[in-house]
Parts: structure tokens; sequence; C-alpha cells
């Protein structure tokens, strides 16, 4: 069925003509090799190739996403806050049945988000996508998909190969000559919030997407440290600072490694400055214990200036942290091996480079010394043994007395 669907899209109507799935395409390499301990082997070959052609490949169709597509028909409007518009993302499509986001640049690099913003209202960022990919990497969870930047032709690689005629109708031209577009929804989506190119070109990232979810279910889970999403009012971790406890009581954080990786996903927001991690999603196949994806991060990366410790709450509040991250961690923070500098040096391999300013990078290395500094705390407080946990290890004792947490 995919192969007459991506057939018909190339107006490809000789049955001379074939397009098998080629085993070695890279994106079919990138599905295979995602296994229980991350969406990619270390050193991976098929990230590689991934990255190169995410770059390269020319488009074969756009359309809208999910998102997107849903609000053109479920929206109410008094529960938003910010216009959808301002986070227009693209599904953009490839040869080998290669499928990837785009994120069009919305910020410059040099822009810092503004203080008064909330960070549900703040504005989602192309470079901060790249950037994540790259950290995750770097702290060797390898739980963000390949993502890349590219200069897209809008004209050519979006408008003239998309056969949604809604997308077709909101691009125009600017009076700076420039080629727009914007999301289509039925509130505030309009030219106000469009992008431009340059006036064809446009920055963006590209994220691999990850096999359907016929082929690999995923379940979409509450965090438990997930913040209220209004202009008021505290959840309980951020009055209660006991709330570990009752977390701890409730499978599957009563045991097994879902807790440690609720850590590991608090010191990865941190070091970005993403507030905006209200679920995480797993691959149903690998159990409980399976690794946490960390999708969506254009959030990550808006003030270098500032460091949201309450992210941090998952590991100030349960003094429990894996091994393997802590000894990476304090490995990041030797001058040999700087967390700014090898950020740099990855960095570098992006078509967009820099992809970070100066003070983001320095950022990382005054933050990586507030995780060390609070881990020591905890250290000093209960001991090694108790806080530095192996990957398996049981997350804690349950506290009988404790409320459960509300689902």
């Amino acid at each position: 069925r995919r192969h007459k669907l991506y057939r018909e899209e190339l107006n490809l109507t000789s049955p001379a003509t074939l397009l098998p799935l080629r085993p070695e395409a890279s994106w079919l390499q990138f599905h295979l090799g995602i296994s229980r301990d991350g969406l990619y082997p270390r050193s991976s070959p098929a990230v590689s190739r991934l990255l190169r052609d995410m770059r390269d490949f020319s488009t074969v169709s756009a359309d809208y996403s999910q998102d997107e597509k849903a609000l053109l028909g479920a929206c109410d409007c008094s529960q938003i806050v910010k216009p959808s518009g301002v986070h227009l993302k693209l599904v953009l499509r490839f040869q080998d049945f290669g499928k990837a986001m785009f994120k069009p640049m919305r910020q410059k690099r040099e822009e810092e988000t503004p203080e008064d913003f909330f960070y549900f209202v703040d504005f989602q960022r192309h470079n901060a996508e790249i950037a994540a990919f790259h950290l995750d990497r770097i702290l060797d969870f390898r739980r963000v998909p390949p993502t890349v930047g590219r200069l897209i032709n809008v004209t050519k690689e979006i408008l003239e190969v998309t056969k949604n005629e809604v997308l077709q109708s909101v691009f125009f031209v600017s009076p700076a000559s420039n080629v727009c577009f914007f999301a289509k929804c039925p509130y505030m989506c309009k030219t106000e919030y469009a992008v431009c190119g340059n006036p064809h070109l446009l920055e963006g990232s590209l994220s691999a997407f990850l096999p359907s979810l016929n082929l690999a279910p995923r379940l979409s889970i509450p965090n438990p440290w997930i913040r209220s999403y209004s202009f008021d009012g505290k959840e309980e971790w951020e009055v209660n600072p006991l709330y570990c406890d009752t977390v701890k009581e409730i499978y599957p954080y009563s045991s097994g490694n879902r807790l440690l990786n609720i850590i590991d996903m608090a010191i990865f927001d941190f070091l970005i400055g993403n507030m905006d991690r209200h679920h995480y999603e797993m691959f149903t196949k690998f159990g409980d214990d399976g690794f946490l994806l960390h999708l969506d991060n254009a959030r990550g990366f808006g003030r270098h200036s500032h460091d949201e410790t309450s992210i941090l709450a998952p590991l100030t509040q349960c003094c429990i942290i894996k091994r393997m991250t802590w000894l990476r961690l304090q490995l990041l923070a030797e001058p040999e091996y700087r967390l700014s500098d090898v950020m740099r040096e990855s960095l570098l391999q992006d078509p967009l480079a820099p992809v970070l300013t100066e003070p983001h990078l320095l950022a990382l290395d005054r933050r990586l010394q507030l995780i060390l500094r609070a881990v020591r705390k905890c250290i000093d407080t209960y001991g090694e043994a108790r806080v530095v946990a192996n990957d398996t290890m049981p997350a804690g004792a349950p506290t009988s007395d404790r409320a459960k947490l509300s689902t």
C-alpha cells in the first residue's frame, strides 16, 4: 500500500519503474538499530548516514503535522494561550520512504526568551532541537531522534511538492519579496505569525521519524513532576519537599529503572533549560524498564543567563542517580573533557554551525556544576551507597504512609 502511494506521489505509472525498499536505506537501518539500550548504538554508522541523507536528499512531499491538522477541527480557543501558528511544524518525506519533522527558524541565535514569558508560551527554536540531539549523544543517553540543520528552499521543497491544498493556500510573498507561509487554524494563524525564506531559503531542523505506531507502539505517560500549565497555582511537588516519597510508592516508580530514567531526563532538561516536559514516551516492546524518549526539545536553550533549578526537582527530592550518569557528568566537568568544548566541537559537524552562541555553551558548564553540587549534597546527607545506584537497582524503599499519587 505504501509502495503504491509513494509511486502515485511521484506520478510513476510505468510498471518498469520500481521503487523497492532498499535494505541499506539509512531510515530503515536507523529503525532496525533501536534496542532497549537506546535509539541507536554508540558510533552508529547508520545515524551518520541518516544525518547526511536528511541534509542532502530532495523532498518528495510536504504536509502539516498531525498537531496542526487536529487544530483545523478540534480547537478550543479558550484553552489556548499562544497561537499554534508560532509553533508551525511540517512533515517532509524523502526517497527510500524517509520522513522527518521540519521545524523552521523562529528566533535568531542571539535572541533570549523574554523574562516575562511563561514556559508554556515560549517560542520553539530549531537550533534547540539540533543542540539537544548532540547533547543527548554526548551524555550517552541516545534518546533523542537524530536531528540535523538544513537550509530548505520553501518554494521548491515545500510549496511545489505538497498536495495539501490548505498548505498551498498559506504561501504568500512578503513586501520584502520573500516567500512566506504560516499555519492554518481557526484562530489567529495568519501572516503575522508566518515564517519567511530569504527570499526562498529558510533555516530549520529536521528530526528523523521513529517507526510507525503500528510497528513499534509507544506509550505517552504524564511526568510525575509535571508543571501547572496556567498563570497561577502550584503542583504538589512544588510545595511538598517529600513528594518523591509519594512517587516511590507507585508502580513503576517503586522498583526498576523508571525513576532513575526520570532523573536522567530531568538532568538533560536542566542542562538545556527545558521546563516543558509534561509527558514522556516509551516503546511498549521494552517493558516498564525501557528507556524514555526525549522528544520535542525546541523550548530548550531559550535563556542562557538563567538557570531554572526547579527542573532538577526529581534529583534533589529523590537524591538518587545512575552510576553511569554520575560518572559521565564528572568526566564532562574535567578540563580536558569540558562539556562546552565537547558540545562546540560536536555542533561544528552540523550544516548550520554555529548552532549555539557562546553564552549558551558556557551555561552548560555552569549548570553541570550545579548538578554535581546537588548530587554531592545528597551524598553528604545519605551516603554514596544510597545515592549512586546501579542501573538495575530498586529506586528506594516506599514509604507506606504517604498518599497515592493522582494520575
